[in-house]
């Protein structure tokens, strides 16, 4: 074939080496790779980078790449898992050439477990799980051969077809591989092919009362869908011989198998089991709650399959375990959203302005929908007489060099006027409640004749004209930087302050929100529609905020 021209070897990561030098040498016509997710559970961002980097190398290199369930446990698994997994792999972005699962090639694995069988190399054994593991040694010692691995060919025969059969209980037997009980990989050690659980399987119902274990399914699957490269994650590698043993011993398609470095991000924890305990004990509201990992969280908080695939790029393939920021994450989603999203007017703590020399109508004035895109249209803003303004852009008392309103300071308003505080008005505790203001009437936005020249901006929202709505304020679930790693239960870990809901008031532009729609709420956040939302109650989740709160409270420390 005509040799791949070569991009500069540091933009190429080392499993797109293996993959150009196989192409190089005529190894295959063309790739073919899988993302083989267990239904058991939903995607997280870990997910997320095996997604990008199976369907990212097909479609560098001109190949496929075929999704395929690993359904080989029926307890934990699930068609709802299914279909959000597929949810989520065409959310990011990808197509897969099939939809594949384990359970396709039951029959398949059960004639291979035969053929093993008859070239005396597994074997049906009754000893306990616990036996079992007392057997396999330790890594310092070898193992010792069960007392039933000198079985006869065709005892094991009649054995493993009574166990198909469902003759036996939960755990009475399996069949195990006959490889080398001293072998210094702990892997090698006549490992279990197969296991009898009497449970309904969600796709081949009762069936099979026999599963075969991730370790025999895994590599034949590949093969037998003749993927080329068989991507997996670090913890992986001490798999790799006994995946090529098993290859070797059925004389089946060579798939091999690659490792690469999982991620862990910081702040939060990829485990399955951990974020199934999270959602059974009601620490989140469910899987797509907008603080997990998951990739339907992300996609729930306003996230975009755009800043999560610039992310997989940005931290690209190692072949070393490391804790990634997950600042590094909420940058790119700032980036993105940053080109797309519109702009409107938010206030979360309103303090009232009052406008004393504006007359008790209304204007439409006009406000950019997005300057950072060159098609962003226009929109009208209703300015009048009262206004809502945000409590913390006022000081009755402000330090030097404070730029936002307060007593004889003037500011602008956003898209209006320039204004200057007059005086305030206070309740019977010496609060402010309202701060009465002048305008300049020359200093409109659109055409200012006024000369006056002010350093600060306010956004602002017309009272007779707010929208009421729901904010949802998310921040990071874990309060410390790796809670699987801290001392004690990770759920002790738990920011209290992940979520904090209050009512604010929008521009009425804002009514007309869709959900696929991204917002930035000016100088407070990025924002999207929630699901939630309904005819009486609008919420919108808070999906980052405009800088990094986080890294500023780590120096103030």
């Amino acid at each position: 074939m005509t040799e791949i021209k070569k991009e500069e070897e540091k933009s190429l990561n080392f499993i797109e080496e293996i993959v150009e030098a196989d192409l190089n040498a005529g190894k295959y016509k063309s790739i073919l790779t899988r993302f083989p997710p267990e239904p058991n559970g939903y995607l997280h961002i870990g997910h997320a980078k095996s997604i990008c980097l199976n369907f990212g190398l097909a479609q560098k290199y001109g190949g496929k790449t075929n999704l395929r369930f690993d359904d080989t446990n029926p307890v934990t698994e699930d068609t709802e898992y299914v279909e959000s997994i597929q949810a989520d792999v065409q959310w990011l972005g990808f197509q897969w050439a099939q939809v594949l699962y384990a359970s396709d090639y039951f029959e398949q694995l059960y004639e291979f477990a035969i053929k093993l069988i008859g070239k005396g190399l597994a074997y049906v054994d009754d000893s306990s799980s616990d036996e079992i593991a007392a057997m396999k040694g330790t890594p310092t010692e070898p193992g010792k051969n069960s007392p039933f691995r000198n079985r006869s060919v065709e005892e094991n025969l009649q054995l493993f077809a009574d166990m198909r059969a469902g003759k036996y209980k939960d755990g009475e037997r399996v069949l195990r591989a006959k490889v080398d009980m001293a072998s210094p990989n702990m892997h090698m050690r006549d490992p279990i092919l197969y296991r009898i659980k009497h449970a309904h399987h969600h796709r081949t119902g009762d069936k099979w009362c026999i599963y075969p274990m991730y370790d025999f399914a895994h590599g034949q699957s590949d093969s037998i869908e003749n993927i080329t490269h068989s991507i997996c994650t670090l913890e992986f590698i001490p798999h790799r011989p006994l995946y090529d043993w098993f290859i070797e011993q059925l004389e089946i398609f060579p798939s091999h198998q690659y490792e690469f470095a999982r991620l862990n991000l910081t702040y939060t924890v990829m485990s399955k089991r951990k974020l199934l305990q999270l959602v059974n004990e009601k620490f989140v509201e469910s899987w797509d709650d907008p603080r997990m990992p998951t990739i339907s969280g992300f996609r729930r908080r306003g996230y975009t399959p755009e800043s999560i695939r610039d992310f997989c790029e940005r931290i690209g393939i190692a072949k070393r375990d490391n804790l990634i920021d997950v600042s590094l994450l909420e940058f790119c989603v700032r980036e993105h959203l940053n080109k797309i999203a519109t702009r409107r007017m938010v206030v979360f703590d309103p303090l009232k302005l009052v406008i004393t020399n504006y007359n008790d109508g209304f204007e439409m004035l006009t406000g950019d929908d997005n300057p950072e895109d060159e098609k962003s249209v226009s929109r009208e803003i209703p300015f009048s007489r009262e206004l809502y303004i945000e409590r913390e852009d006022f000081m009755e008392n402000p330090p030097k060099k404070y730029f936002r309103l307060a007593p004889g300071q003037m500011v602008r308003l956003k898209s209006a006027y320039i204004i200057r505080c007059d005086n305030v008005v206070k309740d019977e505790h010496g609060n402010v409640t309202e701060v009465h203001c002048s305008y300049i009437p020359e200093s409109k936005s659109s055409n200012d004749t006024s000369g006056i020249s002010v350093k600060g901006t306010l956004h602002w929202v017309s009272v007779a004209h707010a929208v009421s709505i729901e904010l949802r304020l998310y921040d990071r679930l874990f309060r410390v930087v790796d809670p699987s790693n801290e001392e004690g239960d990770f759920k002790d870990y738990i920011n209290p302050d992940s979520l904090q809901v209050i009512t604010a008031y929008a521009e009425p532009a804002l009514k007309t929100a869709r959900f696929d729609d991204r917002y930035q709420f000016l100088r407070k956040g990025y924002f999207c529609l929630d699901k939630d939302t309904s005819e009486e109650r609008m919420i919108f989740n808070r999906t980052v905020t405009l800088k990094d709160a986080w890294a500023k409270e780590q120096k103030k420390g």
